[in-house]
């Protein structure tokens, strides 16, 4: 899993990580913070949710496109500047006027800006080390590796949303409105870390930055195709594209649909085992047992052997005490649901290496385009579960009138539901960057990443769609209308599969 990669993947992927842990924090609670501090409807926060995305994702087409013609290196740099600047006007409570919905929003733009010229950068960055011939063979694993690492600030931000708003409440005297703030305040510092850790690494990745005073002897040179073969590839692309834009319709509603779900309809408290999974340190232990466990197996050393099995006893220790110890009632707090589509990730990104590694060793691996296709009909699934768990419970109308009669389910259904979204994430996100950095032509990578992340962004503008259903109709509707749409993709997917496979 991390043999055979360049060096310049880890400092790229740590610099990430910063940069995704803040976004992340803040994002954990935006949805609920616009409807508490500004008195926002489902809708119309829905709308302004969907609309932030629709720019984070819409905008690394601009910083594709810019740093086609000035580096990489540049926009990575301005991209972590701009968006401090948003972060900084969003951490500055100003109340609930017309005054501060309007700095809100300027932030946001600030916010989305620089994230256009940060994020599709560093992933072309990443690609580009790849094109290396003595790393070629491990570009998705690559990719698979980046992908968790992202994942990993994502997976403490939720944690660190909640935490640091009940710290503020409770220590500092501050409203649940203004500590929302202190969730925002977090990103600020987040983004320190990442390009502290981006120029202190420089030296590893140098090569990939672009841009015209980039003169390093290890600097790729740039592949020549033809015109006919450069449209070929656009064309598959944009093919990806469009199918993908129903998957991100479908999982962004981690942050609007599904937090309103857990925000109403979730049992308020949960205990033993349930009451487990809230807390992140029982996460991190079993990432530890998952990874010490592939260590044992993979380990060449007796010495090895010996420290990924010591690693393995303290981390189920761990989970026997904090087990013992869980006789309390916990507050279930709907961001902190977030946390568990990166700790699924974290904790499966090296178990589906593995089957993609056996299935290789065989000759039987899906081709990429393939693998989006699996995605969508995974993505499916995770929604005929909540279907399930949405039986027998009131609409959200209905629920927000019950008064004592609420109808409540369990937990795990969502955290089920999560569990199958990342199966389909895993086989769609990591795998459609690595395709996209791999069939785009040469002259037009930025671009093209850039393009993935406008498909993200629409995908992301519909998300509004769970935000707006979100009311008068039975659950089971808003759900379905998810399903229908990834099923349909993945059929499209699979008629134009040879078209695809041809560029691969």
């Amino acid at each position: 899993m991390f043999e055979n990669q360049p060096k310049g993947l880890y400092a790229l992927a740590l610099a990430n990580t910063g940069e995704r842990f803040g976004y992340y924090t803040m994002l954990a609670v935006f949805a609920l913070f616009l409807r508490a501090n500004f008195g926002l409807s489902a809708g119309m926060a829905g709308s302004i949710y969907s609309a932030f995305l629709m720019l984070v994702y819409f905008l690394p087409l601009v910083g594709g496109v810019l740093a086609d013609k000035i580096g990489y290196g540049k926009c990575v740099t301005f991209g972590v500047v701009i968006m401090f600047l948003g972060y900084l006007f969003l951490s500055v409570p100003l109340g609930g006027g017309t005054l501060a919905l309007g700095c809100m929003l300027a932030a946001l733009v600030l916010i989305s800006f620089g994230t256009g010229l940060f994020k599709g950068n560093l992933q072309v960055m990443v690609g580009n080390l790849y094109d290396d011939p003595r790393y070629q063979s491990q570009r998705d694993s690559g990719f698979s590796v980046f992908y968790m690492a992202i994942n990993i600030g994502a997976l403490f931000a939720p944690t660190m949303a909640v935490k640091i708003m009940e710290w503020a409440q409770k220590s500092l005297g501050y409203s649940e409105n203004d500590s929302y703030h202190f969730a925002f305040m977090v990103a600020c510092a987040s983004l320190i870390l990442s390009i502290a850790i981006y120029y202190a690494f420089r030296s590893t990745f140098r090569q990939v930055e672009g841009g015209k005073k980039v003169d390093n002897a290890e600097a790729q040179p740039v592949e020549e195709i033809s015109p006919a073969e450069t449209r070929e590839r656009i064309v598959a692309l944009c093919l990806v594209f469009a199918v993908v834009i129903f998957f991100w319709m479908a999982f962004h509603q981690n942050g609007l649909s599904l937090t309103y779900f857990a925000d109403e309809f979730v049992q308020p408290q949960a205990t033993g085992v349930t009451g487990m999974a809230f807390d992140v340190t029982n996460l991190v232990a079993i990432v530890f047992i998952v990874y010490s466990s592939f260590a044992f197996f993979q380990s060449k050393s007796g010495q090895g052997k010996v420290i990924s099995a010591i690693v393995f006893v303290i981390a189920a220790a761990m989970i026997g005490y904090n087990y013992s110890e869980s006789n309390e009632v916990v507050a279930v707090s709907a961001p902190i649901f977030q946390q568990f589509n990166p700790f699924y990730v974290v904790a499966l990104t090296p178990v589906s290496m593995g089957i993609f590694s056996w299935l290789a060793k065989k000759g039987k691996e899906p081709s990429a385009p393939r693998k989006i296709a699996y995605g969508m009909l995974v993505a499916g699934i995770a929604y005929g579960l909540m279907i399930l768990a949405s039986l027998g419970l009131n609409t959200p109308e209905a629920q927000a009138a019950a008064g004592a009669t609420k109808t409540y389910t369990s937990a795990w259904w969502l955290i089920g539901t999560y569990l199958i979204l990342t199966f389909g994430e895993l086989l769609l996100s990591p795998m459609g960057i690595s395709f996209v950095s791999k069939v785009a032509p040469p002259k037009y990578k930025g671009t093209m990443m850039g393009g993935w992340f406008v498909a993200t962004a629409i995908g992301n503008q519909l998300v509004m769609v769970g935000g707006l259903l979100w009311g008068g109709f039975q659950l089971w509707m808003v759900w379905s209308v998810f399903i229908l749409l990834c099923v349909l993709s993945a059929l499209f997917m699979f008629c134009i599969m040879k078209k695809l496979e041809k560029v691969c």
